[in-house]
């Protein structure tokens, strides 16, 4: 087989996967914003439980221990008070679970779409074609900034949101031990 058929081949394929990578990177702009918004509107219910929870939780009273908003692993642990210690972390994973994945995708989408545009902006080059050149490191960059843009948005919650969810798996811990 003719290597060079295969370069071409492969070439095209790339270009075509322009197109589905840049639809995702705005899918997941726009998904990095509302996963900041849950996280914001998480974090002030959960101020707003902050007290009564630890009170109950400091009180060892496991009988009047209700739920409460903007604590997921907690709530799902009062509704389901036999759940083992690794059903309750598989709550906690699926709780992280899409932020963490984003977090890691964003930046690799960005770089595939650097790369797809460079190999025409390098035909351009060799063909003295300083427009071309400039048109495809244009969507080069701006798709890396943007994938670098999503992670860094998602990074954030998803790191306090493991905290949180580590923090619920200790309490939930001390209260099967106070049964």
């Amino acid at each position: 087989m003719n290597i060079q058929f295969l370069e071409i081949t492969m070439a095209q394929a790339s270009k075509l996967l322009m197109a589905p990578v840049i639809v995702l990177i705005c899918a997941l702009v726009i998904y990095a914003f509302y996963a900041l918004g849950q996280f914001a509107s998480q974090w002030l219910l959960r101020k707003k439980s902050r007290v009564i929870y630890t009170q109950q939780l400091s009180q060892n009273y496991t009988d009047t221990i209700t739920t409460h908003e903007g604590y997921p692993i907690h709530n799902y642990f009062i509704n389901n008070p036999q759940a083992s210690d690794d059903e309750l972390e598989v709550v906690a994973l699926k709780q992280l679970e899409t932020l963490r994945v984003v977090t890691r995708i964003a930046p690799m989408l960005g770089l595939i779409a650097t790369m797809i545009p460079m190999g025409p902006a390098l035909q351009a080059l060799a063909d003295g074609n300083i427009q071309g050149i400039s048109e495809n490191l244009i969507i080069a960059f701006a798709a890396v900034i943007w994938g670098l843009v999503i992670s860094t948005i998602t990074f954030w919650p998803a790191s306090v949101k493991k905290r949180w969810c580590a923090n619920e798996l200790i309490n939930i811990r001390k209260l099967k031990g106070s049964r």
